[in-house]
């Protein structure tokens, strides 16, 4: 789980500060949330929801946006970030490097891994008794998040922060077989497959599933819209079959009606998230017992 170390020189750029009241309809109460901004490396930003009341051991989540390998734009995330720290959970809304800025992998996928690093110290300067740490990524932040969850310790760089290795990984209509989206992915790498097929072979999920170097399986849920037209529900359910192979355990959701553009709304896929992030909560504690 957390490495409860002290880390020295943790620079925090740009803070914004900011406290949200959201009213809720009927007798129930107010609840008050904390939202700061800050760059968790230089010139990349997250933004760190912290409820007001946290569950002991409620997971810690952060989140990836897609953008085709060329961007992250995580502001279509922040519904679900808010709705998942109204659950009592601290979520993390990170964006990272693409290739529209520059960077080649593996460097996005060091982005995520740090972001989750950074997520559990947050939570643990906040004193948050700290629960299972989950990635979500959508679409080809599924696809990047799910190296960073397989195999952390291979593509994690330069951080700050205390390593952490994540217990579980959600992914939104990911594109995980990247060897089937050569010509989308393309950006991100600086040479082809045929000039470089290793380094592709290291940026395909496929390849870590049943060679992960953690001593513990990924829990995972994937998700996918049935009325996906840019992603479809095969991506997902591949990739399902080769981490179950691998001995993963794997809880597939296909949901009626989502595209790709709705599987990431709160009403869609937050109570899914939800309930398997509690279950794994569960199942950390009868393990411990």
């Amino acid at each position: 789980m957390i490495a409860r170390r002290t880390v020295a020189g943790l620079v925090v750029v740009g803070v914004v500060i900011a406290w949200v009241v959201s009213r809720v309809d009927g007798p129930k109460p107010q609840y008050e949330r904390l939202v700061r901004t800050q760059e968790y490396l230089p010139g990349v930003a997250a933004d760190v929801f912290l409820p007001a009341t946290a569950r002991d051991r409620a997971p810690i989540v952060i989140l990836v946006p897609g953008g085709s390998w060329r961007s992250a734009d995580r502001s279509g995330l922040a519904p679900l970030a808010e709705t998942l720290a109204e659950r009592g959970m601290t979520v993390v809304n990170a964006t990272y490097r693409a290739a529209d800025s520059g960077a080649r992998f593996p460097v996005p996928v060091a982005d995520i891994v740090c972001a989750v690093d950074f997520g559990a110290e947050q939570a643990r300067l906040a004193h948050v008794v700290p629960g299972p740490v989950v990635v979500v990524g959508h679409s080809s932040g599924a696809q990047l998040a799910s190296l960073a969850a397989l195999e952390p310790a291979r593509f994690r760089g330069s951080c700050p922060y205390p390593q952490v290795d994540p217990d579980g990984f959600v992914g939104l209509s990911g594109p995980y077989d990247i060897a089937a989206w050569q010509a989308d992915a393309a950006p991100m790498f600086t040479r082809s497959p045929t000039q470089d097929p290793q380094l592709w072979k290291e940026a395909n999920p496929f390849t870590w599933a049943s060679s992960r170097t953690g001593a513990d399986p990924l829990s995972v849920l994937l998700a996918n819209g049935d009325n996906d037209y840019l992603v479809s529900v095969v991506n997902s359910r591949h990739f399902a079959t080769a981490l179950k192979e691998a001995g993963h355990p794997v809880q597939l959701s296909v949901v009626p009606g989502a595209t790709h553009s709705s599987i990431y709304q709160p009403g869609v896929i937050a109570d899914t998230i939800a309930t398997w992030a509690t279950n794994l909560v569960h199942s950390e504690v009868r393990a411990s017992d």
